[in-house]
């Protein structure tokens, strides 16, 4: 007979989820850096990287407060949008468009992190982990952050370079 889950089951197993796809994106920032076309947007991917790191002990934190070890859990939309930007960079390469692609690829990230984030926040903030739930609205809060600089990035720059034919 299986036991019943709960909402701090669920906060516990979504902050595997996202403990695993932070790490895995720390591991792809330096790709998609060397990838990047712009000093701009290689910037802000180191910046991301610096970021997430800071992402990762935060999560870490949060796993001390609820009395669980760190431990991360296959995510596969992370996986799933990590290959998708990578097939960019493989099929745009060299091209006025992959700045552009890898901005949409990033997006996706962020636009996955910020979800969970905002669930997760609200989760532990039900549960009664108030300082779990502030450290989680910083990380959302951050992630939006990169989010509307990357899109000023692509309507600054990278979406009308990739109008133009290299």
């Amino acid at each position: 007979m299986s036991k019943e889950k709960t909402l701090e089951d669920l906060f516990h197993d979504t902050l595997k989820d996202i403990y695993y796809a932070e790490r895995k994106i720390l591991k792809t920032l330096p790709k998609m850096k060397r990838a990047a076309e712009s000093e701009e947007l290689k910037s802000a991917f180191e910046k991301h990287h610096d970021e997430t790191e800071g992402q990762i002990e935060r999560l870490v934190k949060v796993f001390e407060l609820i009395g669980k070890a760190p431990r991360g859990k296959t995510c596969d939309a992370i996986e799933g949008i990590i290959a998708e930007g990578e097939e960019i960079i493989d099929e745009f390469k060299g091209t006025s468009a992959l700045d552009a692609g890898l901005i949409s690829s990033a997006q996706a990230v962020e636009h996955y992190e910020m979800t969970r984030y905002g669930t997760l926040k609200r989760w532990a903030t039900e549960l009664g982990y108030k300082e779990a739930a502030d450290l989680l609205g910083q990380t959302l809060d951050e992630e939006s952050k990169t989010d509307s600089a990357l899109t000023k990035l692509a309507i600054a720059s990278a979406n009308a370079r990739a109008k133009k034919a290299a």
